[in-house]
């Protein structure tokens, strides 16, 4: 007999008849079976088979369905277990390398601070270019990683400073050429320093390149334009700012709003163009002066005493005039040995800007200092600039209890009230008795007015000074000389006349821009206009009354005369082209011929929502590719400026 389980075994197992035992089977899966029996008869009789079908039911977990699932959970299982071990390796690795990191970092600041070290006058300098740097690299769009890199390059920049001797970088009042040529050497040696980080080449990149000059004329090597690496242009940028906004040992920190010019004048030949105007978007952001190591230009309140010898001995920080009035409270009591009238307070009348007093240095371009006159408190006025004055005394009248003086305060109590409009202003000084009543027709109304607080032999003390919220009605104070006009006598075109005497100060109505136009006009800076901008500006906006800050107003552009520009926004797209032509001679020129007058023109094209202008003055060339995103029917040009009267205004349309 030959028998087997077909489905559980493949060979037959054969025994003789009489032994032939039960068969079993254990261990068998679920499904269907054959058991195949098989009777040979050696004499010959014939071979006989018989096959019985046999059906286990399957369990639960030998269906295809438990088994899929089995397969899925052992997938998931082994997933779960390679996510963890890699997860636990990546927190290893990652904690390693925030150690690595953070190791790099304080040996970086370390380094950057021990450069600093060497120069007394530029502590913080490094930390500081790195942080600008950093801001700069956000403007214009760079990753987290490219951020970081130029971050960390900036710090390092000066790390060659090492090697220039102490006596040189501190010393006081300006290098020789020969002391000149080993600072030159830093950018070199720093190079050299870094380059051993093989895996940080960025470093000595930005240390070797950052003085490079986009038009060719730095060191070490000379190179220009996108030669330059594009790290070490941003740092150029951020050390050139640092580096006007920081005291050293021959000059104290330059005003804001000189540094924002000599960065408007580098474009193109010491700056990159598009690194230095993200600096400049940064600094029209930095409205509280708080991007700069001193606080240059920053009107602040004045001290709370003063001991006052000579007029001009010791003196507060000025406080700004304008339409909203301005109260200053103080006491004043007589040196010894001196009588009441040889020791009065006295406000002094300036300008500057930083706000400081500085006499004897009206040709300080940093500082841009003029002094318009001093009045004493007993109503006496003197100066140069004040083109005429109007005293009344008023004996038994005083605003002194408005002053808020606690009782009692030794020494005269004083109180000074001053607002301003236009190019006049109205001071008001109360004393116990008396009330002055001084009214100013000042030289310009472009010009800032500062009040700063001396006197003569006399103690200053209880300063106090109160700005109110809300502008003084103009007809509140008496106008005492005719208006300055530069555009009374001017002849006057299709538009009427311009006198601009401060920042965007007025604007022409919107002149429709359809087709092709050209606006011809006569520019003149005005005689107090002493920045590049002080020019005319174009301004391409929308608005429903077709008016400069009208009924929903949008500007898409505002193109100054100089080359700069607005930026690009989600309303518009602002491609410039500016090119320095072969006439330009220098921006001191470009100011002074703007002083003396031109004709301008400027061509405005449109096609549906693209626009462009061209306009070419003093050998500055300008092409603007403007693309507007909005739905707009109506897009109007209007002429606005700083500092300047625009004049015989003609607009000429083309077809």
């Amino acid at each position: 007999v030959s028998y087997r389980l077909d489905g559980f075994e493949k060979n037959a197992t054969t025994v003789a008849r009489s032994e032939l035992v039960p068969a079993d089977y254990t261990n068998l899966g679920g499904g269907t079976y054959h058991f195949i029996m098989q009777l040979r008869d050696p004499m010959g009789g014939g071979d006989k088979e018989i096959s019985v079908r046999i059906v286990k039911e399957k369990k639960f977990y030998e269906e295809p369905w438990f088994l899929v699932i089995a397969a899925l959970l052992t997938l998931c299982l082994l997933s779960a277990l390679v996510v963890l071990i890699v997860r636990r390796q990546t927190r290893r690795l990652e904690k390693k390398r925030q150690e690595a990191h953070d190791q790099f970092e304080q040996t970086a600041e370390a380094l950057a601070g021990a450069i600093d070290a060497k120069d007394a006058y530029t502590n913080g300098h490094s930390r500081r270019v790195a942080e600008y740097s950093l801001m700069i690299a956000k403007t214009t769009g760079k990753s987290e990683e490219e951020c970081e890199k130029v971050y960390f390059a900036a710090l390092l920049h000066d790390v060659g400073k090492i090697g220039v001797p102490n006596s040189i970088i501190n010393k006081k009042g300006r290098l020789t050429d020969e002391e000149f040529e080993q600072i030159k050497r830093h950018p070199v040696l720093g190079g050299q320093i870094l380059s051993s980080i093989k895996n940080s080449p960025w470093l000595s990149i930005g240390a070797r390149y950052h003085h490079e000059r986009y038009g060719g004329k730095g060191y070490p090597e000379g190179i220009h334009g996108e030669e330059i690496p594009e790290i070490a242009r941003i740092i150029a940028v951020a050390d050139a700012y640092d580096a006007m906004t920081s005291n050293r040992s021959y000059r104290n920190a330059i005003p804001q709003q000189i540094v924002r010019e000599e960065i408007v004048k580098g474009i193109g030949a010491q700056f990159d163009p598009d690194f230095a105007r993200a600096m400049l978007h940064l600094i029209d952001l930095d409205t509280e002066y708080k991007m700069q190591e001193s606080g240059a230009g920053q009107n602040t309140e004045p001290t709370a005493t003063l001991r006052c010898e000579s007029i001009y001995h010791d003196c507060t920080e000025g406080v700004s005039i304008t339409g909203k009035p301005t109260r200053i409270r103080l006491c004043s009591q007589p040196d010894e040995g001196f009588e009441k009238e040889q020791s009065l307070p006295s406000l002094i009348l300036f300008e500057s800007l930083d706000d400081g007093v500085h006499p004897g240095e009206e040709s300080n371009r940093n500082i841009l200092y003029h002094e318009y006159g001093r009045i004493r408190m007993d109503g006496t006025v003197t100066g140069d600039d004040i083109r005429k004055s109007d005293i009344k005394i008023l004996d038994g009248e005083t605003n002194i209890e408005q002053a808020g003086f606690a009782e009692p305060e030794p020494g005269q109590r004083y109180l000074v009230e001053a607002a301003r409009s236009r190019d006049h202003a109205m001071i008001l000084i109360s004393d116990e008795q008396r009330l002055i009543r001084i009214i100013l027709a000042l030289p310009s109304a472009s010009r800032k007015l500062c009040i700063a607080l001396g006197g003569e032999h006399c103690f200053l003390h209880n300063i106090r000074v109160d700005n109110e919220e809300t502008n003084i009605d103009p007809e509140a104070i008496p106008r005492i000389a005719e208006e300055i006009s530069f555009i009374k006598d001017a002849p006057e075109g299709d538009i009427p006349n311009l006198q601009i005497d401060g920042w965007r100060a007025a604007a022409t109505k919107g002149i429709p821009v359809k087709g092709k136009m050209t606006i011809r006009f006569h520019s003149l800076s005005l005689p107090t206009a002493r920045l590049v901008w002080n020019c005319p500006f174009v301004s391409i906006f929308s608005a429903d009354d077709a008016l400069v800050n009208g009924k929903n107003f949008r500007e898409y552009m505002l193109l100054r005369l100089d080359g700069e520009s607005r930026e690009s926004d989600e309303h518009a797209e602002n491609k410039v082209r500016i090119e320095r032509l072969p006439e330009f001679t220098g921006w001191n020129d470009w100011m002074e011929k703007n002083k003396q007058g031109l004709s301008c023109s400027v061509t405005i094209s449109r096609n549906k929502n693209r626009i462009t202008m061209e306009t070419v003055n003093l050998g500055i060339a300008i092409h603007v590719d403007m693309t507007i995103r909005d739905d707009v029917k109506e897009i109007y040009a209007a002429l606005t400026g700083d500092e300047c009267a625009i004049t015989d205004i003609h607009v000429e349309r083309e077809g």
